[in-house]
């Protein structure tokens, strides 16, 4: 009889109750170091990579044009032609940006809110000024408004210009930044669904109360960096505009195309002055891209926290 108080023998111990031999320890598994070499390699190449391509050209524009001094710096931005490129530019971004902000708003809150026929078109159409050339696009509009175009007779009879004056240059710059507010908006409304204003609803809120109270303050970052990409590219247009200018000095010339003319003309000076308005304007708006992505992201932390 056993003795009362032994221990038992252990599961599996067999007969003899011999104990277990101890299973080998697990080895933790060691993560692969990266060679020091390979890391600071990739990491050169990088930096280089962007030193040439943007660090370098952007020194190399504004050495040019501080070449001759302060005082010639100064003078060619306050050149007559240069001063009136500025305010057409500036007037034609203040004129595209808010109709593309409206749109785009419209467009995302269709898109992302509503199920309807002809929804795919809508967004193949937005996503039409990314795969066809601003010159083309130019091109279009010139054969469409010119004197030999389509509409070009019946509104000239009017009295209306449209292409070589100022109503082509906002025609050709609307149709090359109609994405960037659209496309920054809906995958941002996709992504904070329908429950706030569903719930707006059932409170008693109207449509336009449930947009201005709700929708609009929950993609308030996403709609300012949307006009922040559109605003710069409306600066910077190029190819269609040229198409569409008819390169009139003083009076249908961008910046882009008055830097082209004095570079043609070998005013390096005046040129490069004019081109290092828009490089400030490309390092103002990273700044403000920068600061509108870290607020976006704080924007959807507190949404997901409540």
């Amino acid at each position: 009889m056993a003795e009362r108080g032994a221990a038992p023998p252990a599961a599996g111990g067999g007969a003899q109750g011999a104990p277990r031999a101890p299973a080998p320890a697990r080895r933790r598994a060691s993560p692969v170091a990266e060679p020091r070499a390979l890391k600071w390699g990739l990491t050169a190449v990088a930096v280089l990579v962007l030193g040439v391509l943007l660090l370098l050209p952007l020194a190399v524009v504004f050495f040019q044009a501080l070449s001759g001094g302060v005082g010639a710096y100064v003078a060619s931005l306050l050149d007559p032609e240069a001063r009136s490129a500025i305010r057409l530019t500036l007037l034609v971004a203040a004129i595209a940006v808010p109709l593309n902000a409206v749109f785009g708003v419209a467009a995302a809150w269709a898109v992302a809110k509503f199920e309807f026929r002809g929804k795919s078109l809508l967004v193949t159409l937005i996503d039409l000024p990314f795969s066809v050339s601003p010159v083309i696009a130019g091109m279009v509009y010139l054969l469409l408004f010119g004197a030999q175009g389509f509409l070009g007779p019946f509104l000239q009879s009017r009295g209306l210009q449209v292409v070589f004056a100022v109503p082509g240059i906002v025609l050709a710059t609307l149709f090359v930044t109609v994405p960037f507010v659209a496309r920054e908006l809906i995958p941002l409304m996709q992504e904070l669904g329908n429950e706030d204003e569903e719930a707006a609803l059932t409170l008693g809120a109207r449509g336009w109360q449930v947009f201005s109270l709700v929708t609009l303050p929950n993609v308030r970052w996403g709609l300012l960096y949307g006009v922040l990409l559109c605003n710069a590219r409306a600066m910077g247009e190029f190819g269609a505009a040229s198409v569409v200018s008819g390169h009139i000095r003083g009076q249908t010339n961008t910046i882009p195309l008055q830097v082209e003319v004095l570079y043609n003309e070998y005013n390096w000076v005046a040129a490069f002055a004019l081109a290092s308005l828009l490089a400030l304007l490309s390092l103002v708006t990273l700044v403000i891209k920068a600061v509108l992505e870290r607020r976006d992201v704080l924007s959807k932390a507190g949404h997901v926290v409540r």
